[in-house]
């Protein structure tokens, strides 16, 4: 299976021909070469993790694509595109095409307490990529492979990240949700995370957008 990272919180996998993507956003480039799509997960409902934009993009392609999100999304994208939305949740499990996904979680990190919660949902690919959206939640009793972790955001502290690496324990890692971060907090963050992951005993790769790595 291959990994290719986005700005910010994409990622596309790709796997015997075909493609899953997850969130592709505000902060991530107009997505191109869409055709042979799968399926699409969507963590959450803010925007930098998806535009209806973004969805025509691969809909334009693939019409009858599956797109899997929690209920705050079905009900965002009802409002703003003719996308059908399948509500998923924690503890649910689908196969499509050549992906198994597994939901875990059910709400974004606190920003602030002014703020309201929405839902979210973390994702695990074919027992092989675990990607909280904007959340911490750990997949329990599921050994993670490959971890992406949450690079930069207001709803994180980079020890909240460090304790996170440390609690899933995984054998690779990579950085996502970084836009929001200069360079030099990029290579900060980058630093943290290499530095947990290493203590767990696995790799970090320091993935940039259009970077790829075969899991």
């Amino acid at each position: 299976m291959k990994l290719t990272k986005l700005e910010h919180a994409a990622l596309i996998l790709e796997l015997s021909g075909q493609k899953l993507f997850v969130d592709p956003g505000s902060f991530t480039t107009a997505l191109t070469d869409t055709a042979g799509t799968a399926a699409i997960v969507i963590t959450h409902e803010h925007a930098d993790h998806w535009t209806p934009e973004q969805l025509r993009r691969v809909l334009e392609l693939n019409a009858d694509v599956p797109i899997f999100a929690p209920a705050g999304v079905a009900a965002a994208a009802a409002a703003v595109c003719d996308a059908k939305i399948t509500i998923v949740r924690d503890g649910d499990s689908i196969d499509v095409g050549p992906f198994a996904l597994r939901f875990f979680g059910r709400h974004h990190a606190v920003i602030h307490e002014s703020l309201a919660i929405v839902d979210n949902v973390g994702v695990l690919i074919n027992e092989e990529l675990y990607y909280g959206g904007d959340s911490f939640t750990i997949p329990q009793g599921v050994t993670v492979s490959t971890l992406a972790v949450p690079a930069g955001a207001p709803w994180l502290k980079i020890s909240e990240v460090i304790d996170f690496v440390l609690a899933v324990k995984p054998l690779r890692s990579f950085p996502t949700h970084e836009m929001v971060l200069s360079r030099a907090g990029k290579d900060l963050s980058n630093a943290r995370i290499k530095a947990a992951t290493e203590q767990g005993g696995g790799d970090f790769f320091p993935l940039e957008p259009g970077d790829s790595l075969d899991l």
